[in-house]
């Protein structure tokens, strides 16, 4: 535990600070559904479903209100909260980190608006690191959408995921796959020819193949369960699955454990005594 502490605590290698400094501008502009974060609206259609899915499938308890009750997940990179609200309306408890101090700001304060919401979710201005320091094993799930083509160290990313993820796990990434198709498109097409994201969101380079992302999750302990392929329509504005993962995709992982160990999904029905299911939003 010290040496693991050590390791973490002297700086935040997967922090890129020029991509601090590029969402530093757009803080504020994390809830208008028609501005920079658009399609990141639209993908909760896709990605939301696909969590509460997968999660429900490994487990044979649920609240039919809160069917997520119990799930201790961290929301890495949260920005402003987009995923993370959905997620603590299906009744999880979630925490959202990022490392810059206005997303955190603008997150609490949509938060506030919803009492159920107040109460299951909680921020923290933090780097992944930081929060491996304080909480081993401590998460049952993992989120990090379209945040691993904007991390400085891919693996140290992903070595603190299993830090902080209990054995059995879930680890879920999007993110934009390294082709030529994801340039013309994710580049070309959506920053400079539709401004469909601000131009410089993205480097081509830090986009990250499916096979390498699964490489480098199984020589870190996790086994990959799913990959799904994901298509934008800008002229629809929505999102939805398919076979091929050319352009942007959703992965599905889960940490190894111990034999005979309990599945920490079996906590969606933990806390079924305790938790009330009247004040729970509908399934996004």
């Amino acid at each position: 535990m010290f040496t693991v502490k050590r390791l973490f605590s002297t700086s935040h290698p997967s922090v890129d600070s020029k991509e601090i400094k590029k969402f530093q501008l757009l803080a504020h502009k994390w809830w208008d559904e028609e501005g920079e974060y658009s399609a990141l609206h639209s993908m909760n259609d896709i990605r939301v479903p696909f969590i509460r899915d997968t999660l429900l499938n490994m487990s044979s308890n649920y609240h039919l209100g809160n069917p997520l009750s119990g799930v201790k997940i961290l929301d890495v990179g949260c920005g402003g909260g987009l995923l993370s609200e959905p997620l603590g309306r299906l009744g999880a408890s979630v925490t959202g980190i990022d490392p810059l101090e206005d997303n955190i700001r603008t997150a609490d304060q949509h938060k506030s608006f919803d009492p159920v919401l107040a109460k299951r979710i909680q921020y923290k201005s933090s780097s992944l690191e930081e929060i491996v320091e304080e909480s081993m094993e401590t998460f049952d799930v993992i989120v990090a959408s379209e945040v691993v083509e904007h991390v400085a160290d891919l693996e140290m990313f992903i070595k603190c995921c299993s830090q902080v993820l209990k054995p059995e796990g879930s680890l879920f990434i999007t993110t934009i796959n390294k082709t030529q198709l994801s340039y013309v498109l994710g580049i070309v097409v959506a920053e400079k020819i539709m401004g469909i994201v601000p131009e410089g969101t993205h480097e081509w380079e830090k986009f990250v193949p499916p096979e390498e992302l699964e490489r480098l999750l199984e020589s870190n302990g996790f086994s990959v369960k799913t990959v799904n392929g994901m298509l934008y329509n800008p002229l629809s504005g929505s999102w939805s699955w398919m076979e091929s993962t050319s352009i942007n995709y959703a992965m599905h992982a889960v940490k190894s454990g111990a034999r005979g160990q309990s599945s920490p999904t079996d906590a969606l029905s933990e806390l079924e005594s305790e938790q009330p299911s009247a004040t729970a939003g509908t399934a996004v």
